[in-house]
């Protein structure tokens, strides 16, 4: 099968890591699966046979062929980010959701899915740099808007770094799998979120009060001290910001739209 490098195809071929993967899981055979990036079926293979139900999006029209014609999972072919992932979800729910990202839109694609209340759980493999980004802690260099969407909705969990020669062609980058388990559903204002989360990372080595004077927050309601690092502030802050903005904007709704820019930090 041709590799065909617009749509970022690292193949996974290493028995060992797919067997990794599936300890992760812990599949049970009631389990209902969306598998984005199946590419050749590394993972879908497995996931048919000890999964209830798998449907699988493959933009490449001819590994989405070959697969259907394999394998028993319902194959769509089209691009993750153009498609309805959301009635997806809640068509399968209770969810779950397993991915070999493609690189390139690994960021913009995890910001569409962690809002998806229907997803139980997101396992997915992705560049460790987007891994340490999604688990980073407030303060950290690699903590932004990313840090605080995922965060926000799940509880971030690094499992294992994957070698290069576990795919092909091999990435010139380090991999991850990384589970994201959801929380409770916590609605929230995205436009409100997003300007917030615009302005303190923008300048996040500034104090939040600096950061977010344009925004005049009450900080004494708020219970934070605005002499704190913008980039200090954790997501439960960053939303209780966001829903007090909100509060003096009132056509802004609390929804579960996705608000991270993926190219920002």
């Amino acid at each position: 099968m041709p590799i065909r490098r617009r749509f970022g195809q690292h193949f996974l071929v290493d028995e060992a890591v797919v067997d990794r993967i599936f300890q992760a899981l812990a599949l049970d055979s009631g389990d209902r699966v969306l598998e984005i990036g199946p590419g050749t079926g590394a993972l879908t293979e497995r996931l048919c046979a000890e999964a209830a139900e798998v449907v699988a999006i493959e933009v490449d029209r001819d590994l989405a062929a070959a697969l259907r014609a394999r394998l028993p999972a319902e194959v769509i072919c089209a691009d993750a980010l153009a498609t309805d992932l959301a009635a997806i979800t809640e068509r399968l729910a209770p969810c779950r959701v397993v991915g070999n990202l493609p690189y390139n839109i690994a960021s913009p694609l995890l910001a569409r899915l962690t809002p998806l209340a229907s997803a139980r759980d997101i396992h997915v493999m992705l560049q460790a740099e987007v891994g340490a980004r999604l688990a980073a802690q407030a303060g950290t260099k690699a903590y932004g808007r990313l840090s605080v969407l995922a965060q926000h909705h799940c509880d971030v969990q690094a499992l294992f770094a994957v070698g290069a020669e576990s795919f092909t062609p091999s990435p010139k980058v380090a991999s991850a799998f990384v589970r994201l388990a959801r929380k409770p559903d916590q609605p929230y204002p995205p436009a409100a979120l997003r300007q917030v989360l615009a302005l303190a990372f923008s300048a996040r080595r500034k104090t939040a009060a600096n950061a977010l004077r344009s925004l005049a927050p009450d900080w004494r309601a708020l219970g934070i001290d605005p002499a704190r690092r913008a980039d200090g502030l954790h997501p439960g802050e960053f939303v209780a910001i966001a829903r007090q903005l909100a509060t003096a904007q009132p056509n802004e709704r609390e929804q579960h739209t996705p608000c991270a820019d993926s190219k920002s930090t």
